[in-house]
């Protein structure tokens, strides 16, 4: 009863802070890492982005089965896909609704016209809203859809039709991902007619499980329950709230409060306090991610192969496991975690080699005392649960081989809209996957439509590349397996990372939370999620 009543006098402060007062009923309180850049997820790839907008607000054509990899139909009943593979013919859903909220009321339900809106302005640089309101979408340029859709045609009010130009094996699991959230084409066109086609990503209107409420930057997101949501029965909260909270430590403690339910990325060194403590529980998977340094090769002196490969086998990388994942994590040597179909297992890190890596730098005309910056990332992610000790460990290694590493940080989003732009030297970061399937880590992060995207190495190599975009235009699994652990030895030689670890994933949270599954893309879905 007591920590009840703590919750709710929580829930009811949040609530008063963001400008009026509730009965708290079923009301969750997720203490989260960070601030959303904004509510459009086809303009972010964070999970934060996504966790605050996908997961709650939006739905998608297909989707994930809850804490699965396999897909279900969305807001698409069913599909049929042309014996060429290149036509997805989508049956929508009857009787989905729009958010109604003080500033927008639907006329009508969800049908055609707002997937061919949503995609089209993906794909369509002078797509009227897109001249309103800029943005880059870097999932649909990083993985080649807005090239590789030829076509998006209504075809009466319930199907819509894609054409593709060339087949593409993982479309599906791509519609799934958070990108691919459907936008309300009649809340768009009101937008765009009053000129405030950017409030599409501070005010958003979806069909999803949550309706948005207010969102004060720092503080917190409130949402309610759809009550007319269309997936009966998933919905079982009145009100959820994010208490943004940047601090783990402070997650942590208003966890043990009762302050908040369910809390983001503890410290691995508080997780034995966790499991200890009865008032919690503390489920956790084997993490589909990988936390990585990506090297510029665009700068001097990382353009080298011989300098690359210095940098590399001078971290020594199972410190770094002890010392920041503290037995949550694993060495990782390729690109994707092991549970990845398609991971070579031939493939094996170089030897840590002080003493090799000085010769190198030397022949390759490196200078004792030589500088570059090293970024490290301003919050925790599941990758990677403590950038700041990370960075000081390597900027040791690498003082031992006569590199001076300047380490910088800037704001997450700030820190990876920079990156993007190619602004750093070195930078650590890292991903979780989005959709099961391998194009996703390849593609996204390491091929040459990625650059100046996700690919923070900014590199751009003519083998590789052929082979994932050949890999993509194949059904066959074994076929595209062969071709993506090539691919991955190509990676290999050429360093363009330093792989660091895949860790596991740990979700702390109070036992009156009961539903919640552990996603293998580290996103936070309360749908389904009820208290006890």
């Amino acid at each position: 009863m007591h920590t009840t009543l703590r919750t709710a006098t929580l829930a009811t402060a949040l609530m008063l802070g963001a400008g009026g007062a509730f009965a708290a009923g079923k009301t969750l309180i997720y203490c989260s890492e960070g601030s959303p850049a904004g509510f459009d997820a086809a303009r972010y790839t964070a999970g934060t982005d996504m966790d605050a907008s996908a997961e709650t607000v939006f739905n998608r054509l297909v989707e994930f089965e809850r804490g699965s990899t396999q897909i279900r139909p969305g807001l698409a009943e069913k599909w049929d896909i042309s014996s060429d593979g290149l036509t997805y013919t989508f049956t929508l859903r009857r009787g989905v609704k729009f958010h109604t909220t003080a500033w927008f009321k639907p006329t009508r339900d969800f049908n055609a016209d707002d997937v061919v809106f949503s995609f089209q302005r993906l794909i369509d640089k002078n797509h009227p809203f897109n001249k309103a309101a800029p943005a880059e979408y870097p999932y649909v340029t990083d993985m080649g859809m807005d090239t590789n859709i030829a076509a998006i045609e209504k075809v009466d009010a319930n199907t819509v039709r894609f054409k593709l130009k060339t087949v593409d094996a993982a479309f599906l699991q791509n519609l799934a991902m958070s990108f691919a959230s459907i936008q309300s084409a009649e809340y768009a066109d009101s937008l765009l007619k009053s000129g405030k086609a950017n409030q599409i990503n501070t005010m958003p209107i979806g069909t999803g499980p949550f309706v948005f409420k207010s969102y004060q930057k720092d503080s917190n997101i409130r949402f309610d329950g759809n009550k007319d949501y269309w997936r009966k029965g998933e919905v079982q909260l009145d009100k959820l709230i994010f208490a943004i909270t940047p601090d783990a430590s402070v997650r942590y403690q208003k966890l043990q409060k009762g302050e908040c339910h369910i809390m983001s990325f503890p410290k691995p060194a508080d997780l034995k306090a966790m499991q200890a403590n009865t008032a919690l529980t503390v489920p956790n998977q084997a993490g589909f991610n990988v936390g990585f340094l990506a090297y510029n090769v665009k700068h001097k002196p990382l353009d080298q192969l011989a300098v690359r490969q210095a940098l590399d086998m001078a971290i020594n990388k199972q410190a770094i496991i002890n010392a920041v994942y503290q037995g949550a994590g694993q060495p990782a040597t390729n690109p994707m975690p092991p549970t990845q179909w398609s991971y070579n297992k031939k493939l094996k890190d170089p030897a840590f080699d002080v003493a090799k890596a000085k010769a190198l730098l030397a022949k390759a005309g490196v200078k004792e005392g030589t500088e570059i910056t090293l970024w490290a990332m301003p919050v925790q992610r599941p990758y990677n649960p403590n950038a700041k000790l990370m960075a000081e460990m390597i900027q040791a290694d690498w003082a031992k081989i006569g590199v001076k590493a300047k380490i910088v940080t800037y704001e997450w989003g700030e820190y990876l809209k920079r990156g993007k732009g190619g602004e750093h030297d070195t930078m650590l970061v890292g991903w979780n996957g989005d959709n099961g399937d391998p194009d996703n880590w390849l593609g996204v992060n390491l091929g040459c439509s990625a650059v100046g995207g996700n690919n923070y190495a900014q590199w751009c190599n003519k083998e590789f590349n052929d082979l994932i975009v050949k890999a993509r235009a194949v059904n066959n699994q074994a076929e595209r397996s062969r071709m993506y652990e090539k691919a991955q030895e190509i990676f290999k030689q050429e360093v363009p990372w330093t792989t660091i670890a895949h860790s596991t994933v740990y979700q702390p949270m109070r036992k009156e939370v009961q539903g919640f599954k552990i996603s293998p893309f580290n996103l936070m879905s309360f749908y389904g999620v009820s208290l006890k």
